[in-house]
């Protein structure tokens, strides 16, 4: 190595071996990411099936009781996050900005998600991914009564979810919609456009 040499770069300017591997990692992954995007069945039975395996690891290890509570709460923010609109009709006044319609003969505006569903995939996966890693070192094998563990997870579930779905009526949005609308008949259509 000559003097010039830093973390990243030669004397020349050019990347390093090791920049240019992880930065070679990095494509290769982002293209496998791009090419799972319209298979949203597969990837969701994948990530089940890697909780699935996640579980019977800490069944059969009777450990990592932390680890776990940790992820039930993380896929619990993300969940909520899900299920919320990209910006928050609580937050917004009359006049500013887009809002979810609340009458009949309004717009139709798409509900928009604060957390879309590729990137709830993927942080759901990466979160069950690094529970596993954990669970491979003893240092986070914290030793815990785990019943309170579960009963207070429920309850913030409970309380949590309480709060989500009163907002969801307050401000009349529903996160999951199939398509668009239609109507039967021409007789609904006329009155559709009409109203």
């Amino acid at each position: 190595m000559s003097e010039g040499d830093s973390a990243g770069e030669s004397i020349h300017g050019k990347s390093s071996v090791v920049a240019a591997f992880f930065t070679r990692v990095g494509q290769v992954y982002q293209s496998w990411l791009d090419k799972s995007t319209p298979f949203y069945a597969m990837r969701w039975a994948g990530t089940l099936l890697l909780t699935l395996v996640y579980m019977i690891r800490v069944y059969l290890l009777q450990g990592w009781y932390i680890v776990t509570y940790a992820l039930g709460i993380y896929h619990l923010n993300l969940f909520i996050a899900f299920l919320s609109p990209k910006v928050d009709p609580s937050l917004l006044e009359e006049d500013e900005g887009p809002s979810l319609p609340t009458k009949q003969n309004e717009e139709f505006r798409p509900f928009i998600r604060r957390l879309p569903e590729f990137k709830f995939w993927h942080s759901a996966t990466k979160g069950i991914v690094i529970a596993m890693i954990c669970t491979f070192f003893d240092a986070f094998n914290v030793p815990v009564f785990w019943p309170i563990l579960v009963m207070y997870f429920i309850m913030l579930f409970c309380i949590t979810m309480k709060r989500q779905i009163k907002h969801m009526v307050k401000y009349r949005y529903l996160p999951f919609t199939h398509g668009k609308r239609t109507y039967k008949g021409k007789e609904d259509t006329g009155k559709a456009f009409a109203s």
